[in-house]
């Protein structure tokens, strides 16, 4: 199964405490971003399987993934930032071979990290 078939049809609504979305394939070329994970249909599936309160905490590499990421989460009306922007490195966050990779390629890497309104009116 693929990451939107398990949210949609295995995770019922409000579950969820949080969610780790950790170096995704950022489909660097123009014309594969529509294959992207995090585009606005999954997030607001994605949101509507976190809890009140629940997080949503991405990870990448690419900052203009991350700027996208940024964007897309920002636009969801029941999602709200825990930073103005990106979110320091939470010490919570394990250091995975494709960061390690990033890192040494000079990348900078981008946390972002939003929560589920606890009310939405």
């Amino acid at each position: 199964h693929d990451a939107v078939e398990v949210v949609e049809h295995m995770i019922p609504p409000a579950s969820l405490a949080g969610v780790h979305v950790f170096f995704p394939d950022p489909w660097p070329k123009k014309r594969h971003h529509k294959r992207r994970l995090l585009q606005p249909a999954f997030v607001t599936l994605l949101t509507s399987r976190l809890a009140a309160g629940g997080y949503l905490h991405v990870a990448t590499d690419w900052v203009e993934y991350a700027d996208q990421v940024l964007e897309t989460l920002a636009a969801e009306p029941a999602l709200e930032n825990t930073a103005s922007g990106f979110a320091p490195r939470p010490d919570y966050r394990p250091l995975t071979r494709f960061e390690q990779r990033g890192l040494r390629l000079g990348h900078e890497v981008h946390d972002v990290i939003f929560r589920r309104r606890r009310s939405t009116s």
